[in-house]
């Protein structure tokens, strides 16, 4: 009593799908009818405590006390600065050659060094 593939579709089990299909979505509405008739309210979160404005006074205070940390200036010989563009245009401010230059030697230097040590 073995029925073997065929070419169409079988209808048996499909209707034995779509009915079991049937039967589960018919009880998980039934739970939830069930849940949302004894659901019991649900305490929330207590609210965040409100931060009193007296202690973020007090907070800005010990910040405008704390020192700020010095900064470092650096040579002027390094960055001389050719006269800028005018205002309004976004041009970095252009090096002197002569610091270019300088740049160039130090950093040719390095770089004979790394070939020396065979790093490069």
């Amino acid at each position: 009593n073995m029925k073997l593939g065929g070419l169409g579709p079988d209808y048996e089990t499909i209707k034995e799908k779509k009915e079991k299909l049937k039967l589960q979505k018919e009880y998980s509405r039934q739970i939830k009818e069930y849940n949302m008739k004894n659901i019991t309210v649900v305490q929330r979160l207590p609210a965040r405590p409100q931060v009193s404005s007296v202690s973020r006074q007090k907070a800005l205070e010990y910040a405008k006390k704390i020192p700020r940390p010095k900064t470092f200036i650096t040579k002027q010989s390094e960055q001389e600065v050719l006269p800028q563009a005018p205002t309004g245009s976004s041009l970095p401010p252009l090096l002197s050659l002569e610091s270019l230059w300088n740049r160039h030697k130090k950093e040719k230097e390095a770089v004979a060094a790394f070939k020396a040590l065979h790093i490069l």
